[in-house]
């Protein structure tokens, strides 16, 4: 059981928690959900002890494991040895096991030291513990030939699959993931659920996904207004929850309202009569129908739009005889297209196979050595990219850097299309500068839905949405008339939005005619 009793906590001068009292179970697994800048990540570091509450206390199994965020943590260390690190009561022992044989010493104390030790690694499994790692390990797509290299010279993403398996090996009693999905492939994704799915202890994870929510939890616990309340069920069971209780109070609220109309009615009518003591007691009951306050809800979902100012052509692009190699084997090669007008595109594969090397080809950021890609009559293509922290010019306030692109387009308009991505209120005068991740993607949804382009490139645009953002984007794009290329490992986004698949792996790239659901039944991911 994780207990936290009476917690609060302040940052950056907002309050995000107070006095908050709650328990998570053994055998639940529960989604932390909540806005962004609500302190879902505040949180989770509380209940792990690498932050401390303003006040309260939490109190946490033995064996607690958390996803580290820290990625050159153990540069130092082996893939291996990183992993099995997760459980800190083995590693400690053998290390010191290991020190003991290597320094020869064969006296009664090391002796006796040595069999306190060899029943630490029996107690947590140690013989097996190698062969755990290297499981985790391979469903979590490291290959073994790097499991002796060195944390230093992994890619970031495969650091992050590292330190995802540290934190669910050694059978943790409780376990604390922040974004774990971040970086997984569409199989590794199936296969992380898989594991939690047989996992019995403590879980709490954050996730955009709003799919692996509804797959995992049992429970979602929600920062709502400066505590947490915990509903039973998945992502989209609490969403109906919260709007069933909100709808109630408001329908008793209108009825409330209606009774103390009819009540004042009598009052006004009665008053300088002689019901007085009808009257006194109908104020009393004026008193006692207050209507309850309602309170905003905290699930804030933008409104996404992709109109198109003009249509393109019928025939959107032609690839023919595409081929990409950087020199370690081909990524793809013999690739060939024909893409129409209204073609919604996924583009599926795990990461270093090629997809942002695709779209960037077609947008002719990089070289076409072999091959051909020939865009047709009046494409107008906008663009996201994956990694956007340049994209947006400093030094401007975020209305006028939206302006800018579309001189014509009255003020007024800009700041409706803000309001619609929830820029609100005084927000349009934020300096770009200080924009947070997730305020820089959706002000370039903004720009994309200003400029009306009939041909959308889109490289993991979830990325750094929250899970409203994520779903708001899946209907957009649904209803978008224009072409739709995406690389995703969404599955809801895929699944709503696309009905054509581009899968890359083993240096090919395969073309389905039909949409996510269909092409998992007959190939898998």
């Amino acid at each position: 059981m994780l207990t936290v009793a009476n917690v609060s906590k302040t940052y950056s001068g907002k309050k995000l928690f107070i006095d908050v009292t709650t328990s998570f179970a053994p055998g639940n697994r529960y989604g932390l959900t909540g806005p962004n800048g609500a302190g879902k990540s505040t949180f989770m570091k509380i209940l792990e002890g690498a932050l401390e509450p303003d006040d309260g206390t939490v109190s946490r199994p033995r064996k607690t494991a958390y996803l580290k965020q820290d990625h050159s943590a153990y540069n130092e260390h082996t893939v291996l040895d990183t992993v099995m690190m997760g459980n800190a009561a083995l590693w400690e022992a053998m290390v010191e096991r290991n020190t003991i044989y290597e320094s020869g010493d064969e006296s009664d104390e090391a002796g006796m030291r040595l069999a306190e030790l060899e029943g630490v690694v029996a107690e947590e499994n140690g013989y097996m513990a190698e062969s755990e790692a290297e499981e985790l390990l391979q469903g979590l797509g490291i290959p073994a030939e790097f499991y002796q290299t060195q944390m230093s010279e992994m890619s970031g993403g495969n650091k992050v699959r590292v330190l995802l398996a540290q934190a669910l090996f050694g059978a943790p009693d409780c376990l604390l993931l922040d974004e774990p999905t971040n970086h997984l492939d569409l199989d590794t994704i199936e296969w992380l659920e898989e594991f939690l799915y047989s996992y019995s202890g403590v879980l709490i994870v954050i996730s955009h996904d709003r799919r692996f929510l509804n797959d995992v939890c049992t429970h979602i616990a929600d920062i709502d207004f400066e505590t947490i309340i915990t509903y039973p069920g998945n992502y989209d069971d609490m969403v109906r929850t919260k709007g069933a209780v909100r709808e109630r109070q408001v329908v008793q609220n209108n009825a409330r309202e209606k009774k103390i109309k009819d009540l004042q009615d009598f009052i006004s009518k009665f008053s300088a009569g002689t019901r007085a003591t009808q009257v006194q007691s109908r104020k009393k009951m004026v008193e006692k129908l207050a209507p309850a306050d309602v309170k905003r809800s905290n699930i804030a979902r933008p409104f996404i739009r992709f109109d198109i100012a003009r249509e393109s052509g019928k025939h959107v692009v032609d690839i023919q005889d595409l081929a990409k190699d950087w020199g370690e084997g081909p990524l793809f090669q013999h690739f060939r297209a024909h893409v129409n007008r209204g073609d919604r595109i996924g583009i599926i594969g795990k990461d270093g196979m090629g997809k942002t090397t695709l779209l960037k080809m077609m947008l002719g950021e990089y070289p076409v050595e072999t091959g051909s890609i020939e865009w047709g009559h009046e494409t107008n293509i906008g663009q996201l990219p994956q990694e956007h922290e340049g994209a947006i010019e400093p030094g401007k306030t975020i209305d006028r850097w939206l302006h800018d692109f579309k001189p014509g387009a009255d003020l007024e308009d800009i700041r409706g299309l803000l309001g619609r991505m929830l820029f609100r209120g005084d927000d349009g005068l934020k300096a770009t500068a200080t924009l947070s991740g997730g305020e820089r993607v959706r002000m370039l949804f903004c720009k994309l839905m200003l400029l009306k382009h009939n041909v959308l490139i889109l490289d993991e645009p979830t990325n750094h949405l929250d899970l409203e953002g994520c779903s708001a984007l899946a209907e957009g794009l649904a209803e978008y008339k224009g072409t739709l290329f995406v690389a995703t490992h969404d599955r809801t986004l895929l699944t709503e939005s696309c009905n054509r698949i581009w899968r890359i792996k083993d240096g090919e790239i395969l073309d389905f005619a039909g949409n996510y659901e269909t092409f998992v039944e007959r190939y898998g991911h």
